[in-house]
């Protein structure tokens, strides 16, 4: 993608400008004066890298997760990443934490082994519900995951007796017992490159990738969600517009704890920083 030297002093502007600033009041207006182009190029580099690697599509939204729960570290523009999902205006003016390290993340993000109460706990630490822990959990529509992460599921002694058993002899051909834990799976094998509400219906057929996934249609307390939502597209699409809405708005920081990091935690975090990067370089050859 090319970046232009006007559209590079308008990023650093915004940055300057927004560093200044509380972030105690978001908006998807937020950069509209300081950097008026910057959701486009934002949304450019992750099409950019959506074409390149279906990957793309999951990272992005993991992104965004991982840092609103711990450290805050971004503000990307972004809404549905051309997959199909429900387009919704970003609240963006989140500045990032002062810190970040692998010790701050122990205990905060949900793991494909915990059961329903501890996943409940993680999100009610954050201000989150029960439901929208649910519909959060729906972004496994899209992206993969790597074997080590349910071969448990596979070759633990039981086998794991939720797992559909035509799913479960297509997952042993992708992961051998004994092979690398490299190799990844396509999270939902039906629409792979769609956001959609058939990670509910996936569920209900007993085809949830991670243990964590299956446990909400096992569980009674989450299946009444899993059902309600695999039946209709639309009432999946709010939920999920409400609840990353509100995930986007935990965790915020302001004046002396906060600041803008330089570093990249993911290929797509990798790209976008790349842009910005490529925007200094440009202002201080000037």
């Amino acid at each position: 993608m090319a970046w232009s030297s006007s559209s590079c002093m308008a990023v650093l502007l915004a940055l300057a400008v927004s560093a200044q600033l509380g972030a105690s009041d978001l908006s998807p207006n937020y950069y509209s004066s300081t950097c008026p182009n910057l959701e486009s190029i934002v949304r450019g580099v992750v099409a950019q890298q959506r074409d390149t690697t279906i990957r793309t599509i999951g990272s992005t939204i993991r992104l965004f997760f991982h840092d609103c729960f711990v450290e805050v570290r971004s503000d990307t523009p972004s809404y549905d990443v051309a997959s199909g999902g429900p387009f919704y205006p970003v609240e963006l003016g989140r500045l990032d934490g002062l810190s970040s390290s692998a010790s701050s993340v122990t205990g905060q993000l949900p793991h494909p082994t915990h059961t329903i109460n501890q996943l409940v706990a993680i999100f009610r630490a954050q201000g989150l519900t029960m439901s929208h822990m649910v519909a959060l959990s729906a972004a496994h529509t899209v992206g993969q995951a790597h074997c080590d992460k349910f071969s448990d599921r596979l070759y633990g002694n039981p086998a794991d007796p939720t797992l559909n058993p035509t799913y479960a002899a297509f997952l042993r051909s992708q992961c051998p017992s004994g092979g690398s834990p490299n190799p990844t799976v396509r999270m939902d094998q039906a629409t792979p490159a769609e956001f959609d509400n058939q990670y509910f219906r996936n569920l209900q057929d007993g085809g949830g990738l991670l243990a964590s996934d299956q446990l909400l249609y096992t569980d009674s307390r989450t299946r009444t969600n899993v059902n309600a939502w695999a039946a209709s597209s639309d009432a999946f699409s709010r939920a999920f517009v409400d609840a990353i809405t509100k995930l986007g708005r935990v965790g915020l920081k302001s004046g002396s704890r906060a600041t803008y990091a330089s570093g990249a935690t993911s290929s797509t975090d990798n790209e976008v920083t790349k842009g910005i990067d490529a925007c200094i370089h440009i202002a201080t050859a000037s």
